[in-house]
């Protein structure tokens, strides 16, 4: 048998941290090996307990989140843990920093139990989630700020194609629904992600969305 996804959960709301540890502890693949409500305890904790992700809050005393996850999983960061981060719209304008700070993915706060669960499960395989609703109101909110206005750099190797699906990535589309719009198997859209990850040297799919708005191939 595989061994369950080890998560800890970090949020300085208790009744938040009981609702995901219930969640998540009934899923026989899926284990909690620790709680804490701060930032600075999800780093000690993190280093050791050794969990497989944290289920990471933005906005906690001493340290918060964003600090945190620059932490364990920031560039620099030797053994990194993947994050998830809880988050709701009114905290938005931290979504931004916390993916440049290694940040995995993006759920928001009242996400159906189903939809934390899949979170879970997608970020711990090495993949990476950026909720939709997420991402289309960080983009009409911070566009700007993200998006460079000279447009897109010069080097880009991009076929036609990827440059497409790398538009729908960053718009918030899933691979399904990126291959409903462009009429492609899911498998051929895996097969385009990893090309541009690989194409530009990008970590996992949250880059590739960065990447996308700090230099303008998302309009």
């Amino acid at each position: 048998m595989t061994a369950p996804v080890r998560v800890l959960i970090c949020d300085d709301q208790a009744l938040i941290r009981t609702g995901f540890s219930t969640i998540i502890g009934a899923q026989p693949d899926l284990e909690v090996v620790g709680e804490c409500g701060d930032g600075r305890a999800a780093v000690d904790l993190a280093h050791e307990l050794k969990p497989d992700m944290v289920v990471m809050d933005i906005r906690m005393p001493v340290l918060d989140g964003i600090e945190a996850t620059r932490l364990l999983a920031g560039a620099g960061v030797a053994h990194p843990i993947k994050v998830l981060v809880v988050t709701t719209f009114n905290l938005d304008e931290y979504v931004y920093e916390a993916l440049r700070a290694g940040a995995s993915g993006f759920l928001l706060k009242d996400a159906p139990p189903a939809q934390l669960l899949h979170g879970i499960r997608t970020v711990a395989t090495g993949a990476a989630l950026l909720a939709p609703e997420v991402t289309r109101k960080l983009v009409g909110r911070y566009a700007a700020r993200i998006r460079p206005m000279q447009g897109a750099p010069e080097d880009v190797t991009l076929a036609p194609r990827e440059l497409e699906v790398l538009r729908l990535i960053a718009n918030g589309l899933s691979n399904s629904e990126i291959a409903a719009t462009l009429v492609i198997s899911q498998e051929t859209v895996k097969t385009y992600v990893s090309r541009i990850l690989t194409k530009l040297d990008l970590r996992d799919r949250v880059q590739a969305v960065v990447y996308a708005y700090r230099n303008g191939l998302v309009t």
